[in-house]
């Protein structure tokens, strides 16, 4: 399966439980899930679960989470194994970053996205074949 563009996590958990100073970055992240053909990863999937159940403000419950995550199994998710962490690897020494971030990246090219909607890369870098893109910035 491949996808035109890969969602990081902080736009699964906008979509899931922005409100209040977060209401305009929900919608954003809403409409984003409404109307892409979107991947992630079981990065992502993991990541989610976590921080809406354990890191949130007002945590979701581990059957509301695993809600958003069944829905979102019509689209690709990249599978995480030995090879995509050895080139995650590779690519967190050479672009500088943190090892889950270049994961991301290395996932987001498996599914031959061109496009990383994320909030915690550089905006319009390109990293390889894809270009990071923050769907936050207040121009967007």
């Amino acid at each position: 399966m491949t996808a035109s563009v890969f969602f990081d996590t902080n736009v699964l958990v906008y979509a899931a439980l922005g409100s209040g100073n977060d209401e305009r970055k929900r919608k954003r992240a809403l409409d984003l899930v409404e109307s892409e053909d979107f991947g992630t990863s079981a990065q992502v999937l993991q990541e989610f679960f976590v921080i809406v159940v354990k890191k949130a403000a007002r945590p979701l419950s581990a059957v509301e989470a695993l809600d958003w995550i069944s829905q979102w199994t019509v689209f690709p998710c990249q599978a995480i194994d030995h090879q995509l962490v050895r080139i995650a690897i590779e690519r967190s020494a050479r672009y500088g970053i943190s090892y889950w971030d270049a994961a991301i990246l290395v996932a987001a090219e498996a599914l031959g996205a061109h496009t990383v909607y994320s909030e915690d890369l550089n905006d319009g870098q390109h990293y390889g074949r894809v270009r990071v893109v923050n769907p936050f910035q207040s121009s967007r």
